[in-house]
């Protein structure tokens, strides 16, 4: 009877040292741009790190397995537009105010694992933006710092060259925050090409990219030059498909062409980036880009509580979109995940390669008839829809809309 009982403790300790993986993903249709991934293939983790990917591993070797079969695993989403320095600062819009959001009740439901927070804060509010928000969240928050020091304050603020400081915005970035803070972004300035210029000397001291939101002028300033003359191959140009003639240039013009320096521009290294926002895409101009062949290099949402329950819902929304304009499934998500890590220089993320962090998004392709609207809630219509199954932070599943990772009930009653 002893020896019966020391076999049956030694091949369970047997079976438990067999299980090295913390959790495996099986039987999904894994698409990894970066490692040209698009095929059937399991996943495991282990640690938080992405263990083995295999067209097929053994079950008895993960403590537990999620069956993923007709989904797609794709690495974490990165939305490399958003504003999440949330506060009740009176008065305040975006930096410490209510129109930014908690990233941790937006992000995971929408499969997004890493956010970059779009200039809300500058240098001189940062570190409080850092301490109240970046160092609480689940979600991997990473920012482009305001060329104006005290952020997205007000538009007032933001039209303040005083407060526009290249060397104590590339101070903050180099010698305190060079994992944090990913770039500059230069917005809503009313003037010239000041604010671009001041964000471009402080990226060239510190070495990072600059988003630029360009489209508060009247009459509106010249895109071409933008492109042309004061960005750098590599810097970003968001709002790409918004329609506002009146102050801001468009990349499609009024006979609804997409106008030739647009694609020099790209071919240059501009980085087109979507920033869909509350009031920042248009079907009249993304309809026809698309169609003439001008595609985005990266698709994010602009995510605030002005733009999130209007024609702007979540990232999967904003990725179905641009699929209902005719990009593919492997084109969107190339769109959010290495294409944003490449642009940001974070070539650790987006991607499933063996020992990378894992942040996983698993991902339902529904057929049906769906709606999508644009800023102006106008429809267009499409036969796909893209819904966040699970999310995976750092290895630990955060978001499961039907408990495929989860026990049944029933289990609870047998522990007992």
């Amino acid at each position: 009877m002893k020896n019966i009982i020391l076999f049956i403790l030694l091949f369970s300790f047997n079976a438990l040292l067999a299980q090295e993986y913390d959790l495996l993903l099986k039987g999904g249709h894994l698409i990894d741009p970066k490692n040209q991934l698009d095929t059937k293939m399991d996943v495991a983790v282990t640690s938080g790190k992405v263990a083995a990917v295999a067209a097929s591993i053994s079950p008895q070797k993960a403590k537990q397995v999620v069956d993923v079969t007709g989904l797609y695993v794709v690495p974490g989403l990165i939305d490399m537009h958003v504003h999440a320095f949330q506060g009740n600062t009176p008065d305040a819009y975006i930096a410490d105010g209510f129109t930014s959001l908690p990233p941790d009740g937006f992000t995971f439901r929408a499969g997004v694992t890493t956010v970059v927070d779009a200039g809300s804060s500058g240098w001189q509010n940062f570190r409080q933006f850092k301490k109240q928000t970046i160092d609480k969240s689940q979600t991997r928050v990473l920012a482009l710092i305001n060329i104006v020091g005290k952020g997205m304050v007000s538009r007032y603020e933001e039209q303040n060259t005083d407060d526009m400081n290249p060397v104590m915005t590339a101070h903050m970035i180099k010698r305190l925050f060079p994992e944090t803070i990913v770039g500059i972004k230069a917005s809503h300035y009313w003037g010239d090409f000041t604010a671009v210029d001041r964000a471009v000397e402080a990226g060239n001291l510190a070495g990072v990219p600059v988003m630029v939101d360009f489209g508060e002028h009247q009459p509106p300033l010249s895109i071409e030059s933008l492109f042309m003359e004061h960005l750098r191959p590599g810097d970003i140009y968001t709002h790409t498909f918004s329609y506002g003639p009146a102050f801001r240039e468009t990349v499609v013009d009024e006979s609804l062409k997409v106008k030739p320096f647009v694609f020099a521009a790209q071919k240059r290294g501009i980085v087109f980036d979507v920033g869909h926002g509350g009031g920042a895409f248009s079907w009249r101009q993304a309809l026809p880009a698309l169609q003439q062949g001008f595609r985005p290099n990266v698709i994010s949402t602009d995510l605030h509580a002005d733009s999130m329950n209007g024609g702007m819902k979540d990232m999967c929304n904003v990725l179905s979109k641009f699929m209902a304009m005719g990009m593919s499934l492997q084109e969107v998500i190339t769109c959010s995940t290495v294409n944003p890590a490449a642009t940001i220089r974070r070539p650790d993320l987006g991607h499933l390669s063996i020992g990378a962090e894992a942040d996983i998004t698993v991902l339902n392709l529904r057929k049906g008839d769906f709606g999508y609207t644009d800023v102006r809630r106008t429809l267009h219509k499409g036969a796909q829809k893209l819904e966040t199954e699970i999310t995976i932070r750092a290895g630990k599943v955060v978001w499961d809309l039907n408990g495929l990772s989860a026990p049944g009930w029933e289990t609870e009653l047998k522990k007992k």
